[in-house]
């Protein structure tokens, strides 16, 4: 009788290690799922921020330019201003 016991204490032992071992695998690949999903969402975020960076940029390397012509006109119509009185 206590061999049948210890036999089938094992057996028990052993399926439930096997259970165990099985959710933890599956949790773990769904888990690496979850973050190859979010990292794949924060690559494609800074992709768009990259590209936004890069626009303002190009926007900040022109405006002293146009600061500039601004101030040309500006003195153009003052002279005009001045050559009509």
């Amino acid at each position: 009788m206590k061999m049948e016991a210890i036999i089938s204490a094992s057996i028990t032992g052993c399926l439930a290690l096997a259970g165990i071992i099985i959710t933890n695998v599956m949790s773990n690949k769904k888990i690496e799922h979850q973050l190859e999903t979010a990292q794949a969402v924060q690559n494609c975020k800074i992709d768009q921020l990259t590209i936004e960076v890069r626009e303002h940029n190009n926007f900040a390397k022109r405006m002293p330019v146009v600061e500039e012509q601004i101030k040309v006109i500006n003195h153009r119509i003052a002279d005009l201003e001045k050559e009509r009185n």
